[in-house]
């Protein structure tokens, strides 16, 4: 298997996207495959080659991210002021570079960190601007909710990646009461604006909800619970949330519908086979990437004078 195999029955971001009105995710089976061709195979077969596949698709994606990268650099100039090439380039904007950010929420054990590992993880590290969101400190407090996630945004060029989001706003603020109703709700129109903004300069917003079931995160907490390696992943509080699921399937539902728009949609990606959830996250940053229509940046120099400099310099 040399190259990438394209989805079946239409494009990820098509057969993942949440539509519009009420979300039913119990209508969502954890455990299906959209989108999985017959050319995975069965068994464990699928497994294999779906693995293979997200190499495959790794490899373009750190292509897609160098020309991203590539763009904003020359944009940037010698001096740091868009040069007159860059701009015509297909990966600005206007005068404005571009940015893609990855935001990635679940349940505990849905598998935040493997995505980060497994998709991001094939892109080169020095155009990656990755950030988990824990509980707000005490400095973050004392700033309207939005403040420390502006700060964590992805500079110019960059793919960034949010392991959590400003959605535990709405999320674990609603179900523990840490804010009262009136002010969680009210944070939907400020999202809203917030994402609105956040694409009118230039970043594309892909929002991906790993969605697994109640049955498979208690058997990935008592993984956790067995193998000593992973003691340092468990969190006593997990078993907290985890007696509050109905509470948080009806958030996140709310959510999607109150956030989910045309500028910054929600994909709902079934997540209890993680070798399918990582195959389904690397098709999604790979149609966002063809979408937006990059290309290496034109010389903003004389190549031909230069290869000529080149040829005609001696070691000394």
């Amino acid at each position: 298997m040399s190259e990438v195999v394209g989805p079946e029955g239409g494009r990820m971001r098509e057969l993942l996207r949440v539509g519009p009105g009420t979300v039913d995710l119990t209508a969502i089976d954890p455990r299906s495959t959209p989108g999985l061709p017959a050319a995975a195979g069965r068994g464990p077969t699928r497994k294999e080659w779906a693995r293979a596949q997200v190499e495959l698709i790794g490899a373009e994606l750190g292509r897609q991210q160098e020309m991203l990268y590539a763009s904003a650099q020359s944009a940037a100039g010698p001096g740091g002021a868009t040069s007159a090439p860059a701009q015509a380039d297909a990966g600005l904007d206007g005068n404005r570079p571009r940015r893609v950010l990855l935001v990635l929420q679940a349940m505990d054990c849905g598998g935040k960190d493997g995505t980060v590992k497994r998709v991001a993880g094939a892109m080169n590290p020095l155009g990656l601007h990755i950030r988990s969101f824990g509980p707000p400190t005490e400095e973050e407090l004392r700033h309207d909710f939005l403040w420390r996630v502006r700060r964590a945004l992805p500079p110019p060029g960059y793919v960034g990646v949010f392991n959590r989001s400003h959605y535990e706003d709405v999320l674990i603020a609603r179900v523990e009461g840490l804010v009262d109703e009136a002010t969680w709700r009210s944070r939907y129109a400020i999202i809203n604006d917030f994402e609105r903004e956040l694409t009118e300069q230039a970043v594309t917003v892909v929002k991906v909800m790993l969605h697994i079931s109640y049955d498979e995160q208690g058997e990935r907490l008592m993984e956790r619970l067995t193998d000593p390696a992973k003691f340092w992943k468990y969190n006593p509080s997990d078993l907290d949330t985890r007696a509050r699921w109905g509470d948080y399937q009806a958030a996140y539902a709310e959510a999607f519908e109150r956030c989910g728009t045309d500028a910054a949609p929600w994909f709902v990606v079934p997540a209890d086979r993680k070798w399918y959830r990582d195959w389904a996250v690397a098709h999604l940053m790979r149609e966002t990437f063809d979408g937006l229509d990059l290309g290496y940046p034109p010389a903003d120099f004389d190549v031909e004078r230069e290869r000529d400099r080149l040829r005609s310099q001696r070691r000394e």
